[in-house]
């Protein structure tokens, strides 16, 4: 079906939010859907850091998951101003009531989906994710899974993130916003 330029600017007239699990891509794919689509992308988790003046692992360890939260939810308040952009939140952001509530009623959001062992390459990748500390990554992401998988799929957009190139994850959101 065609898209009219006033579905288009509908869309783009406000954030697009990437939410799933860790490892699903928000920030690698976010950068691209960025920059595809002309606009500014913000990683929510590095302007916490920024903000904390502390890295998130650290903010983990010296205030807790509740004090990090709280944070979480004022910058991503902050982010979501009205001005289009893409945002990747944490894993865990949009498990928060308010953090939810506010990304659904005033951003486009878009959840990235994962198989498990998919997940598991993915963040073996990378060091420095608080709650896969000292664990099995595959068991910590199925643990999350069951319990984050229902509320993400509040989204209204779903999106599978396959072991392919980044890009074919972006084809797949650029088709499901039908730009």
């Amino acid at each position: 079906m065609p898209h009219t330029l006033h579905s288009r600017h509908a869309i783009l007239s406000r954030p697009i939010v990437l939410i799933g699990l860790m490892g699903s891509g928000k920030s690698t794919v976010g950068r691209r859907l960025a920059a595809r689509l002309h606009l500014p992308f913000i990683d929510a988790d590095h302007e916490i850091e920024v903000a904390a003046g502390l890295s998130i692992p650290e903010i983990f360890a010296r205030f807790g998951e509740a004090h990090f939260r709280d944070g979480e939810r004022r910058v991503i308040s902050r982010l979501i101003d009205g001005n289009p952009k893409i945002v990747a939140t944490g894993g865990g952001a949009f498990m928060q009531d308010d953090t939810r509530q506010l990304i659904l009623d005033k951003a486009t959001a878009i959840w990235l989906d994962a198989d498990i062992d998919v997940l598991a390459d993915r963040v073996g990748r990378r060091d420095g994710r608080p709650l896969l500390k000292d664990r099995e990554p595959r068991e910590v992401l199925a643990e999350l899974a069951a319990i984050r998988n229902p509320v993400y799929a509040l989204a209204p957009i779903h999106v599978r993130s396959q072991p392919l190139p980044h890009e074919a994850t972006v084809d797949s959101i650029m088709k499901a916003l039908n730009l």
